[in-house]
């Protein structure tokens, strides 16, 4: 997955959400943030952040911050629809994949992907991993319902007799497990268990990060 276009900026505040304020060449602009987590241990005051040119222009923000620069780790991509659009790219390079269909109803929810392998049918729902503490990759930054209702989807899938999978996509070098944040989500965590031992299956996915762009490792 690449962008078309991107160039980097000093991050300055994020006053909600959705916009962050950064300067570009000494001059302030209000940017579009694609990650509505808290992001805390990323967005610090004065770091490194990349923009990527927003084609519509038209739009209110002519930028979107979609990476950031974290000291004593490197580039972390923090876009949060790059995960789905990386793991879109990688199972459709699976031969042994023969059909795919996104953002699949499935129960009370949309799980990010429905596949097939033959005659194996199976479910994906995919996470960005975008929290690292002392060289282990966490998730989620925050509390999650949606995310715990989705494993719980995946846990009834697997009673249904499809093939069941948590995919990470971790959107930073050099890590290669991802462990439940206990402490910041025990619901999730708690989902996390029940789904691990109802046999749903755990991807880790390590990602190469460009300024430019995202792509899953090859060889996972």
């Amino acid at each position: 997955m690449r962008y078309q276009k991107t160039i980097t900026a000093n991050f300055i505040e994020r006053p909600n959400r959705f916009i962050a304020h950064v300067e570009i060449e000494g001059k302030t602009e209000t940017v579009h943030v694609k990650n509505t987590g808290r992001c805390r241990e990323l967005l610090v005051p004065g770091c490194k952040v990349i923009l990527a040119v927003a084609d519509n222009p038209n739009r209110k923000t002519k930028y979107d911050l979609v990476a950031v620069y974290k000291p004593g780790l490197g580039l972390v991509n923090m876009d949060s629809q790059a995960p789905n659009a990386v793991v879109g790219e990688y199972l459709a390079g699976k031969e042994e994949i023969t059909f795919i269909k996104p953002e699949y109803k499935f129960g009370d929810s949309r799980i990010d992907f429905y596949f097939e392998k033959g005659e194996v049918r199976c479910l994906m729902e995919v996470k960005g991993v975008t929290l690292e503490r002392d060289g282990v990759a966490y998730f989620p930054d925050a509390p999650t319902q949606r995310g715990a209702k989705h494993l719980r989807e995946l846990i009834k899938a697997k009673e249904q007799g499809y093939e069941a999978c948590l995919a990470f996509v971790i959107q930073m070098e050099g890590l290669y497990e991802v462990l439940p944040a206990r402490d910041i989500d025990p619901d999730f965590s708690k989902a996390y268990d029940d789904a691990v031992s109802a046999g749903v299956k755990v991807l880790a996915l390590p990602c190469k990060v460009w300024e430019d762009g995202l792509t899953i490792r090859d060889g996972y």
